[in-house]
């Protein structure tokens, strides 16, 4: 295996690990806000500060390695990518800060602060949609060459459906993601109120995501005809995952086993994040970058390759860790200590 395509299937799963960690994260945020307006916050407010307080802090690893591996295989990616992403970045950064002074002001200040928690909450749902703005720049289109250097045309990005449709589905995955994920931590810890409301929240929110996702290969097809063949020829890993969808919004209605339903849920994700990604593959920037055209020298590679390999070695027990002793943890779930 050529060292590009093992940086790009090693960064692809890191990201996919952020995805699934920060939509908790930021789904959960946005419903404990919501709960402030509803009236609803003496049912969610304590499941999801139980949920938060130990791993809010984790949530961004998976980004960092991302960022930083991105550019250490893929030079080239600076260079394109610099420019034209100041601004969209620029915005996640403050959006990012605003999620960091939460916390700071929740624990250390007064706590219940209904101006900090809709900030927090609104900060759930913009980051992901500026945040997704990458991958539709990255189907071309968008980008021009000039003497300069990328020009970014943001006219044309945000008066293109394909934008708006990967938006819409980054802020509806985040809010499905999150409510299942919470809605099995509440039955855990018994809070069978939470648990009724979550449910509901996770039904709600499973058409929009399916529905924005086909949406977002019928508007590939005119704007991008080259990916839009390449998905259709892994139509079977869509259609797995789709499998995986029904049978998890299926747990889920019937109220049975929602650890599996989580589950499903993971593998319908990661079965279309990696069609998608493979799909793509080699470019990083259509039509201008390819993982050839971008990817480092092989004493870089190598040396990266060991140091990812070294940090998955301590991240995951870390996460075992924090899952065994707080997440997963039947007395700090159910809050007894």
């Amino acid at each position: 295996m050529s060292y590009e395509l093992i940086g790009m299937v090693v960064l692809w799963t890191f990201l996919f690990g952020y995805v699934i960690v920060a939509s908790v994260d930021f789904g959960a945020g946005f419903f404990n806000a919501y709960s402030l307006i509803t009236g609803k916050q003496h049912v969610l407010t304590k499941v999801i500060q139980r949920y938060l307080s130990p791993v809010w802090e984790v949530t961004n690893v998976f980004l960092v390695f991302f960022f930083v591996g991105i550019i250490g295989f893929f030079p080239s990616t600076a260079y394109y990518y610099g420019s034209i992403l100041l601004i969209p970045v620029s915005i996640s950064i403050i959006l990012l800060a605003i999620r960091g002074s939460y916390y700071a002001f929740e624990t250390y200040g007064n706590k219940g602060h209904r101006g900090y928690a809709f900030m927090y909450g609104a900060t759930g749902l913009i980051l992901p949609a500026s945040l997704s703005v990458v991958l539709t720049i990255s189907e071309g289109g968008f980008v021009d060459m000039t003497d300069n250097g990328p020009f970014l045309d943001y006219w044309a990005l945000f008066s293109s459906p394909l934008t708006w449709s990967i938006v819409v589905l980054s802020v509806s995955a985040v809010l499905y993601i999150s409510a299942v994920f919470l809605t099995w931590y509440a039955n855990r810890a018994g809070d069978f109120k939470a648990t009724k409301l979550l449910r509901r929240y996770a039904l709600i929110w499973a058409l929009p995501t399916i529905v924005t996702a086909g949406g977002i290969v019928y508007e590939l097809r005119s704007h991008n005809p080259e990916h839009f063949e390449s998905l259709m020829n892994l139509w079977w890993m869509f259609a797995i995952s789709l499998v995986f969808f029904l049978f998890s919004v299926w747990f889920i209605w019937k109220k049975k086993n929602y650890g599996m339903a989580f589950l499903l849920l993971i593998g319908q994700f990661a079965f279309a994040f990696y069609a998608y990604g493979i799909s793509k593959y080699p470019y990083l920037l259509y039509p201008h970058l390819t993982v050839y055209d971008g990817v480092t020298n092989d004493a870089m590679a190598i040396s990266l390759i060991v140091a990812f390999v070294a940090g998955l070695l301590l991240l995951i027990p870390s996460l075992y860790l924090l899952m065994r002793l707080f997440l997963f943890d039947d007395k700090y779930v159910s809050g007894k200590k």
